[in-house]
This record gives C-alpha cells, structure tokens and sequence, in this order.
C-alpha cells in the first residue's frame, strides 16, 4: 500500500471511529476500490448552529458531518470531467416528455432545483452518470433518496423513490446501474409519481452545493 492510500485509510478510519464513539451508526464509507488522497477539506459553518433540539437532530448533524468529512475522497475518486450529456435516468421516458419546471416556485418560498420526470411507480431509475453511491436515505421533502458523485464532484440527486435498487453506499456505478424505481415518498404522496433529479456543482467554493439545471444536458439513451 502506497502513502496515497495509506493516508486515505487512515482519514477514513479516524470519521468511523469519531462517528462510532458518538454514537452514529449507518453513515457514509469512503468509495469502494478507490486509492486517493482528499484534495481538500471542507471547513464547518462560519457560524456555529445552535444547540439541536433533541436526540434525532443531534444524530443527523453528525451524520451530516460524517459525510462532508468523505466527499473529498469521492470527488478524487471520479477525476475532474464533467458529464456534459445526462442519459434520461427513468426507463422509458423521452426528452421530448419531459416539462421543464426549473425554477418554478415551490413551497414555502423555495424555487424548483431540479427537474420531475413522470412515470408509473415502480419504473426502474438508472444512474445518469459513471461514478459512486454517496448517500442512501429518507429526507423530509425528497422520501427515499439516492445522491451520486459523479465527475468534477457533480452531485446527482435521485428522490421521492418507491425503493431503492440494490447499491450501497460507496459502490461504483455505471449508467446502466439501477439506483432505484419511480415513486411518490416524501413530500411528493399528494402527486403523480415521479422522480426529482436534481444537480449540484461547487461554484461557490470546493464544498458548496449550487444547482445545475439538468434539462439542457437530457439525451435520450
């Protein structure tokens, strides 16, 4: 084992073992098969958040932490190009079907960070792009949700699955890869199943998530 892969393990096992004693379990591990040394770190907020209102959120912030401490080996991981061409994730659906809804207003003041591709639940969901499984969970407004790092540290965001396909966290995947199937969890139980895509970059600085409108970059496969 080089230095390179050395110092990878060792970051690696550090976050498990902080995340272990604090009680976290189920959180990220580093990509699979992948023998690179962490470009950057991403720093903690500028201002401290407040002190967490129970047990659940205490565990989610460190959750949180636990992944933000590996993102940087994953963005080393899948190199520094781009995907410029997004193969349509959802078997079936067309880029002519496809309504573009970007930026449309949402809820609570929010706009559309993304784009909702329609189709009968349980229609398998591909990943759009070559790279690794980040995270695997349910969130509040997304239900069961998917994120891959694909090139240049783009995040692809795959949510309100029915189910999730067989991945775990930190495998490789390809765009033939099922990630999961058409749903309607989370905020979304009121509307025709769907998935929302959506996709992130850092402009801001290395760590920061700032959309991408995905709609332009759709091919059909």
């Amino acid at each position: 084992m080089n230095s390179v892969s050395i110092r990878s393990a060792w970051l690696a096992s550090i976050a498990f073992l902080l995340l272990a004693t604090l009680g976290v379990t189920g959180a990220q591990v580093p990509p699979e098969g992948a023998d690179v040394e962490a470009p950057f770190v991403c720093p903690e907020p500028d201002e401290p958040p407040p002190p967490p209102a129970n047990e659940a959120e205490r565990q989610e912030r460190e959750r949180r932490a636990r992944y933000r401490a590996l993102f940087p080996l994953y963005v080393a991981a899948v190199g520094p190009e781009v995907d410029n061409r997004l193969p349509i994730p959802v078997d079936g659906v067309r880029a002519s079907e496809i309504a573009d809804t970007w930026g449309a207003p949402r809820g609570g003041g929010r706009r559309h960070e993304g784009q909702d591709l329609f189709a009968p639940t349980g229609t398998p969901i591909r990943s759009a792009t070559p790279g690794f499984v980040w995270r695997i969970g349910e969130r509040t407004l997304g239900g069961k949700t998917v994120t891959v790092i694909g090139g240049g540290g783009r995040r692809y965001y795959y949510a309100h699955l029915s189910d999730y396909g067989d991945i775990r966290e930190g495998q490789a995947v390809t765009t033939d890869t099922v990630i999961g199937f058409v749903g309607n969890t989370g905020n979304a139980r009121t509307t025709p199943p769907h998935l929302h895509f959506g996709v992130y970059e850092s402009r801001e600085d290395a760590c920061s998530w700032d959309a991408l409108d995905p709609y332009p970059l759709f091919v059909n496969r």
